[in-house]
């Protein structure tokens, strides 16, 4: 009897061993994790606008200019391009924005960037842009950053008349206004 203990207790971690190691394998993540960003006006609050992003890093690379390279359209991260959904409508510019969800795409340039909204949704990567498809874009001016920041980071600050995404990496960031309706 002991003997079929002491085999059946081999034959059993082997066994939940196998599952452990079968239950951990992962296909290849994305090495820059996706993240999110929510426009409250406190926490209490009903969310306003969302923006989800994957966030890659710097790792002692030149970021604008070189990586991201100056007067392209850009994702505005990595892996699929960025999402913003509002949940009510908003002023861009001078453009009205319907509630709804949008690809956010950039122009980086050395002092403003362009920052634009555009209506085709679910895609990777900024590879299939289409100009067309725009609702809206807007210039900003492009900030020196006080600390450089190691990974794209993106927040929303609330504001009196509505929000401003805050968008920073490396030793850049820019503002973009969102105006209540």
């Amino acid at each position: 009897m002991k003997n079929f203990a002491f085999a059946f207790a081999i034959v059993a971690a082997t066994l939940f061993s196998t599952q452990e190691v079968q239950a951990q394998s992962f296909p290849k993540m994305d090495a820059s994790p996706m993240d999110l960003a929510l426009a409250k006006a406190d926490r209490n609050s009903q969310p306003v606008a969302r923006v989800i992003y994957s966030r890659p890093l710097k790792k002692d690379r030149k970021i604008f200019g070189n990586l991201v390279p100056y007067g392209e359209v850009w994702r505005t991260g990595a892996n699929e391009a960025t999402e913003l959904t509002l949940y009510k409508p908003m002023m861009f510019g001078k453009a009205r924005l319907d509630a709804g969800t949008y690809t956010l795409y950039t122009i980086p340039n050395e002092d403003s960037w362009t920052i634009i909204i555009n209506s085709d949704t679910n895609v990777w990567g900024a590879y299939s842009y289409k100009k067309e498809k725009d609702v809206a874009r807007i210039d900003v001016p492009a900030k020196d950053a006080p600390a450089p920041t190691e990974s794209l980071s993106m927040v929303f600050r609330p504001e009196s008349d509505g929000m401003t995404l805050m968008i920073g990496w490396d030793s850049t960031y820019v503002e973009i206004p969102f105006k209540s309706i």
